[in-house]
C-alpha cells in the first residue's frame, strides 16, 4: 500500500488502502483494531474493491457461477480522490478505454450512537457513447467478521428475518455451513465457491418474504455484522466467499438485471445512484446488533411528534367492523374509545363505497348509504370527544370496476405488453405520471378540508409485478423510478401537512422498509387476527421496526375474558397501541382492564422513543409456549412475559445486569401470577395458558 486513509466511526474502525497500482481498497471495516504492519493476502486484496458495476458487453474474466461480483471495471476503477465532508466519506474513481468513460463516487455517511456506514454510488457516463448497467452494488465488504488469527468462516451464525401475511419476522438462523456456504479446500488447495446466500426481493412489496436486512454473529471473536438495504421495492444481496475460498464477502444491491429485470442505459452527461445500504459492526451478538440498527433508524427518521409522544390509536377495523363501518356502528365505539382514554379514532376500509368495494376503489367519496349525514358527521362527534379523526386509503391503486380508472389514460397505470397490469382487480397507479402525484395530493387536500382528518391509514394491498414498459429502459427501471416518485410526493405531503400523521401498511408488515419509515411515523406490524399470535409477532418486532414506530393490535373480543383481555393489552404496551375490539360490547370488567392497560401505557411511553429492545429467553416465534420482550432505558426495563397454550407452569428469564427489583405494572391487580427474582435471573409462574404480564425492572 502506497496509503492508508483511517477513520473511526463509533467504536467502528475503517481503513482504506491505495495500492501501488493506484486502485483504492478498503481494508478492514470492524470493532476490531487493524494492523497496519500485517501482510495482506493478494487473494483477498484483489476482492476489496469498492463498487462491482457490470457494464454491458464488458468482460468478467474472474468471474465465478452466479454471483455478482468479480467485475473488471469494478476491479480497475482508478482511484482520483478521497475527503471527508461532515458527516460523509466521499471517494471518486474513474474508468476509461476507447468505448467507455465514467466516473463512480462512493458515498459513505455516518450517523450518531452508531458503528455503521450508509454506502451508497452514483455512476457518471463521462464519455461520448452510452452503455448499459446491468448491475451496480451499493456494498461490496470483504474479510467480514474476521480477525488477526485466520478462521474458518463456516461456523458463522446467520440471522434471517422471514415475513408472510400475517407471520411477519420471524427470524431464522443457522451456521453458513447449515445454509450451505462452506470452507472450499481440496487437499491443501483453497478453491472459489459457486454458492452465495443470496436473497431477493422481487416487485413492489419491499418485505414480501424477507426484511432487507440480517446479522450475522461470529461467536468465537464476539462479534457481528449486521446490514439494512433501505429501498421501498426491489433488492438483492449475497453472501459468498471471496479470495479462494479463505474470507467471507457481502454484496448488496437494489434492482439487478440477473435479479430483478433490471437495466439502464445512459446517455452522456447522465448519471445513476445507487439505493442505500447501511452496515456496521459490533462487540455482542444479536441484541447488540439490533440496537445498532435502531439507532440508525432512529437518526435518519423524519423529526416528527407523533414519535416524541406516542399517542393511542382507535382503529375499527381488527376484530371490530372489518371494513363495515356505518355511523350506527360507530358511534358507540367513538363513546368506549374516548372512555377508556384513545387519542386518535380512525375509521378503516369500507366508508367510500355502499356495498363491495375492493374491485371500485379510486374516487375516494363517502358512501351516503353507510352515513346518511355525511362522514363529517363522525368525525365532528370524534374531535367533540376529544380525539383526532382518520380515515384508511389505499392512494396507490384503483379498482378494474372503478369509472374514474377506466375514464383515464394507461400512461397512469403500470402496463405491460400493451396492457395494463391487473393485480388482484386492481390497477396500480404510476407515480412517475405527474397528474398522477397531483390527483393524489388533490384527495389528501380534500379529504383534510372536507372531513377535518388528522390521520391516514394508508394501506397498500397489491403489487405491481415486476414493473411496466412505458417509457422505461426496463420493466424494473419503470418500478425504482416509480418507487422513487412515489417517496418524492410523499415528501411533498409531510411539507405540506408537517403534523399529519401517515400510518404505513400494506397489508401488514409487508412494507416496512426504511425508506418508507424513515418518512412515516408508524408501521402496521401485521394483519394477524389471532391475539396469541400476534403476541409473538409483536414480541420481535422491534428488531426490524423502531419500538415507537411498531403500531401492534389490541383487539378483546366481544365475550372476552380477563385474560384475554390482559394478553391483548400487553401486546402492544411496549409498542404503540393500536386499540381496536368491539369496546361498547365489553362487560365493565374488560372495559377497566383496557383503560387500566391505557393509563399505565401513558405513563411509560415517554420511555419508548430511547430505548433499546432486548430478548432475554431468545428471539420469539408463532406458537411458542412462552416468550419475552423488553425495553431498556435510562431508568430501568420494562419487559413483556406471554405464555401461549404451551410449556410448563414456570419460567426461568435470564438477565446481564443485576436485578434489584421487580415490579408487577400490568394487570395493577394481581392474584393468579407469582414471580421472584434473584441477582440475575427472573422466575415467574403463570398457572393457566394464555396469560401475559408487563413488568418493571430496576
Amino acid at each position: 500500500m502506497k496509503k492508508h486513509f483511517q477513520y473511526k466511526i463509533g467504536d467502528l474502525n475503517l481503513v482504506f488502502g491505495v495500492t501501488e497500482e493506484n486502485k483504492i481498497r478498503m481494508l478492514h471495516s470492524s470493532v476490531l483494531p487493524f494492523d497496519k504492519e500485517k501482510d495482506i493476502d493478494p487473494d483477498l486484496l484483489e476482492t476489496q474493491n469498492l463498487v462491482e458495476v457490470q457494464i454491458s458487453g464488458y468482460n468478467q474474466p474472474n468471474h465465478k457461477g452466479n454471483k455478482l461480483s468479480n467485475t473488471l471495471i469494478g476491479e480497475q476503477l482508478i482511484f482520483q480522490k478521497i475527503e471527508q465532508n461532515n458527516n460523509c466519506i466521499i471517494v471518486e474513481q474513474t474508468f476509461e478505454d476507447e468505448k467507455l468513460k465514467l466516473k463512480v463516487i462512493t458515498i459513505f455517511e455516518t450517523f450518531p450512537d452508531s458503528n455503521g456506514i450508509s454506502w451508497s454510488s452514483e455512476i457518471v457516463n463521462t464519455g461520448v457513447n452510452d452503455f448499459g448497467i446491468e448491475y451496480i452494488s451499493s456494498i461490496n465488504l470483504a474479510d467480514l467478521n474476521s480477525g488477526s488469527i485466520f478462521q474458518e468462516y463456516q461456523n458463522q451464525t446467520l440471522y434471517l428475518p422471514h415475513n408472510s401475511w400475517t407471520g411477519e419476522l420471524q427470524w431464522e438462523s443457522g451456521t453458513l455451513k447449515e445454509m450451505g456456504l462452506d470452507f472450499q479446500l481440496d487437499g491443501e488447495k483453497l478453491q472459489d465457491s459457486t454458492k452465495a446466500i443470496s436473497v431477493t426481493n422481487n416487485s413492489s412489496w419491499s418485505c414480501a418474504q424477507f426484511s432487507p436486512n440480517a446479522i450475522l454473529v461470529n461467536q468465537k471473536l464476539g462479534i457481528s455484522t449486521f446490514w439494512q438495504i433501505d429501498t421501498n421495492g426491489e433488492w438483492h444481496w449475497e453472501l459468498t466467499d471471496c479470495g479462494l475460498g479463505k474470507y467471507l464477502s457481502l454484496r448488496g444491491f437494489g434492482p439487478t438485471e440477473p435479479s430483478n429485470h433490471w437495466w439502464k442505459q445512459l446517455k452522456p452527461g447522465e448519471s445513476f445512484t445507487t439505493v442505500p445500504v447501511f452496515c456496521g459492526n459490533v462487540f455482542g451478538t444479536f441484541d447488540e446488533a439490533v440496537g445498532q440498527l435502531t439507532n440508525y433508524r432512529r437518526s435518519i427518521r423524519r423529526e416528527n411528534i407523533d414519535n416524541e409522544k406516542c399517542p393511542v390509536i382507535f382503529n375499527d377495523y381488527m376484530n371490530c367492523l372489518m371494513g363495515d363501518p356505518t355511523s350506527e356502528k360507530e358511534f358507540p365505539l367513538i363513546d368506549k374509545a374516548a372512555e377508556v382514554g384513545c387519542e386518535y379514532y380512525v375509521i378503516d376500509c369500507g366508508w367510500y363505497s355502499d356495498g363491495y368495494w375492493w374491485d371500485n376503489v379510486g374516487e375516494w367519496k363517502e358512501s351516503v348509504e353507510r352515513f346518511p349525514n355525511g362522514i363529517i358527521e363522525l368525525t365532528n362527534y370524534i374531535r367533540d370527544k376529544g380525539m383526532i379523526p382518520g380515515l384508511w386509503l389505499e392512494i396507490e391503486v384503483m379498482g378494474i370496476n372503478s369509472q374514474l380508472a377506466n375514464s383515464l389514460p394507461d400512461d397512469w397505470f403500470f402496463c405491460r405488453h400493451g396492457v395494463r397490469v391487473k393485480d388482484h382487480s386492481r390497477y396500480h397507479l404510476d407515480f412517475r405520471n405527474e397528474e398522477v402525484q397531483r390527483y393524489a395530493t388533490s384527495v389528501i387536500d380534500r379529504l383534510l378540508t372536507d372531513y377535518g382528518i388528522g390521520y391516514i391509514k394508508m394501506d397498500y394491498n397489491t403489487t405491481t409485478g415486476i414493473g411496466s414498459d412505458l417509457a422505461a429502459d426496463s420493466f424494473s427501471d419503470a418500478l425504482l423510478m416509480h418507487n422513487r416518485s412515489y417517496l418524492k410526493w410523499l415528501d411533498g405531503i409531510f411539507s405540506k401537512y408537517p403534523d399529519l400523521v401517515i400510518e404505513n401498511c400494506g397489508s401488514g408488515g409487508m412494507r416496512h422498509d426504511y425508506q418508507m419509515l424513515r418518512r412515516h411515523s408508524i408501521q402496521s406490524v401485521t394483519d394477524q387476527t389471532n391475539y396469541l399470535r400476534n403476541g409473538a409477532i409483536a414480541a420481535v418486532c422491534s428488531s426490524a421496526i423502531t419500538p415507537e414506530q411498531s403500531a401492534i393490535w389490541s383487539y378483546p373480543l366481544k365475550n372476552a375474558n380477563e385474560e384475554e383481555v390482559i394478553f391483548n393489552m400487553v401486546n402492544s404496551m411496549l409498542l404503540r397501541i393500536h386499540q381496536s375490539g368491539h369496546l361498547a360490547e365489553l362487560d365493565a370488567t374488560a372495559i377497566d382492564l383496557v383503560r387500566d392497560g391505557i393509563d399505565v401505557y401513558k405513563e411509560i411511553r415517554q420511555y419508548i422513543p430511547e430505548s433499546q429492545p432486548f430478548w432475554p429467553t431468545g428471539i420469539p416465534h408463532i406458537d411458542d409456549g412462552w416468550f419475552s420482550f423488553g425495553l431498556r432505558t435510562n431508568t430501568g426495563s420494562y419487559l413483556a412475559v406471554w405464555r401461549t397454550n404451551g410449556g410448563e407452569d414456570q419460567f426461568s428469564i435470564p438477565f446481564v445486569n443485576s436485578i434489584e427489583k421487580v415490579e408487577q405494572i400490568f394487570p395493577l391487580q394481581e392474584k393468579k401470577i407469582s414471580f421472584s427474582y434473584s441477582k440475575n435471573r427472573m422466575l415467574v409462574e403463570f398457572p393457566e395458558f394464555n396469560m401475559a404480564r408487563l413488568f418493571k425492572i430496576q
